[in-house]
Order: C-alpha cells, then sequence, then structure tokens
C-alpha cells in the first residue's frame, strides 16, 4: 500500500512539474540590427497576435574603426605665381608664354580623383579626439583653356604648337601614392553620420605623369616627369556634415623642380563611412 501511495504521489509530482513547465509559453525571435534590437513573442494561440518590442541598444565604438575603399571626386587647380620671364630666360617655357594666361585651366574640367585603398580611425581620447590615417593613390587631371600647349623631354620645354588649335583635350595628368595622417574630431561618436572636422599633412610620390591631346580623334600619350616635383607634402582637411563628407587639400610648395611656380590644391566630395 505505501508503495501504491509513494507511486501515485511521485506520478503526481511529475505531472505537476510537467503543467508548470513553460510549454505554452510563447516563443521570442529575436533580430539585431545595428545597435537597434526586435523581438517577436507569439502567442499562446494561434488567435492571438504577435508582440514585438523594440529597443534601441547604445552601440559600442570599437578602439580602431577600419573602412576600404574610398573614393573622392573633385576639381584639380593651381595657384600659379611664375615668373614667366625668368622662365623664359631658363628656356623651360617658349617665348610665346608672357603671362599665366597661357597655362590657365579649365576650372569644371580639370578633376581630382583619389582612391583610398583603407582608412583607419584610432581613438585617442573618448572616440571625440582620434587618429586618422590611410594609403591610397591621386589622380590629378589639369585640363588647359589654351589648346595649343604641348610639352617636350629631355630636355623638358613647354611651348605653344599652333597645330594643336582646337584640339578636343589636352591635359597634364600627374599621379601620386599618398599617404595621409591627420587629427579627427568627431563631435557624435554614438552616432553613425555624425558631425565633426579632420587636418592634418599628406606625403604623396609622383609613380606617373603624362600629357594627353586628342586631336581629330586621335590620341596621343607622352610620358615623362616634365621636371615635377618627385615628393608632394600637403596639407589636407576633410568635414563631415552628417552623411556628406566634404575634402581639401593644398600643397606645401611649388609643383615644379624649376621653371614653372604653381601651387596645387584640391576640393570635393568623399564617399566614406566615417
Amino acid at each position: 500500500m505505501k508503495r501504491t501511495v509513494l507511486a501515485l504521489l511521485a506520478t503526481g509530482m511529475a505531472l505537476t512539474s510537467f503543467a508548470q513547465a513553460d510549454t505554452t509559453a510563447p516563443k521570442a525571435d529575436t533580430i539585431k540590427i545595428g545597435g537597434m534590437i526586435i523581438i517577436k513573442k507569439s502567442g499562446r494561440n494561434k488567435d492571438e497576435g504577435r508582440e514585438v518590442i523594440i529597443s534601441n541598444r547604445h552601440r559600442k565604438n570599437p578602439n580602431i574603426s577600419t573602412n576600404w575603399w574610398i573614393v573622392d571626386l573633385g576639381f584639380a587647380n593651381y595657384k600659379d605665381e611664375t615668373n614667366y620671364a625668368a622662365a623664359q630666360q631658363s628656356g623651360f617655357v617658349s617665348t610665346d608664354f608672357t603671362s599665366k594666361d597661357n597655362l590657365k585651366l579649365r576650372t569644371g574640367k580639370s578633376v581630382n580623383v583619389n582612391i583610398w585603398a583603407f582608412q583607419q580611425r584610432l581613438n585617442l581620447v573618448k572616440h571625440v579626439v582620434n587618429l586618422k590615417y590611410g594609403l591610397g593613390v591621386e589622380l590629378n587631371n589639369y585640363r588647359f583653356d589654351n589648346e595649343e600647349v604641348r610639352f617636350s623631354k629631355n630636355p623638358t620645354k613647354v611651348s605653344i604648337d599652333p597645330s594643336l588649335q582646337g584640339a578636343g583635350k589636352n591635359k597634364l595628368a600627374a599621379d601620386y601614392a599618398t599617404i595621409p595622417m591627420m587629427l579627427n574630431f568627431n563631435f557624435t561618436p554614438g552616432r553613425r553620420n555624425g558631425f565633426g572636422f579632420s587636418a592634418g599633412a599628406s606625403v604623396g610620390y609622383l609613380y606617373s605623369a603624362r600629357q594627353k591631346i586628342k586631336d581629330d580623334g586621335k590620341k596621343t600619350k607622352l610620358h615623362d616627369d616634365f621636371n615635377l616635383e618627385k615628393w608632394k607634402v600637403s596639407y589636407i582637411a576633410e568635414l563631415t556634415l552628417g552623411p556628406v563628407r566634404l575634402y581639401g587639400s593644398m600643397a606645401t610648395r611649388n609643383m615644379w623642380e624649376k621653371g614653372l611656380d604653381m601651387t596645387p590644391y584640391n576640393v570635393g566630395i568623399r564617399f566614406s563611412h566615417f
């Protein structure tokens, strides 16, 4: 009898425990989107709907953030302070060059394209002050307003070629492998598209230069360094206004080794995550 009672009590306790188990509790599905958590809870039966809970979780900023393949699109130009009388005497330019108007650029057609393989942001002070650096290439295309400008090499000389009158395109291209280094101030570190600015300097090495002329559908290219300075050191800056990022750079000195005195600068828009 005692064994029977004990067996019944054990069976009852097991059934009670089974009944109290959370088998009928609503199941919850959790979805994480960035810093947002969405929780779906099913009802206890088919007639009940789903309960959706949305919570905004604070996103923790990493101490090192990496941004891959950034592209800059902008305009290229230079500040011309050449003494053309002295440049003629040196033989670098022909006697046809009497003023800076001869090498004036077409502003809307002179473009700057930068491709950065990566940029990193290193936290220094509470993600508000950061060190920003990277590696990439600067591609500068200086489109001349005067289609008759012609470069020659060995030795380098700039002259006027009347046969190029009416040429469809005449430009000088200068490409640099560049390392930028900036101090970044991010005033809204908890937001993806915040507000801030960066300022610093970059060092670039000239790895390619050429004059490209398109005349009557025929394209000609002359590759040479044309006595351009091999190294280019520039002041650089970046402005972040929500999803919009602007950049600018200005060289610290003349882009030519001799003859001409031109300081290049670029401005444009940056397509980047930070």
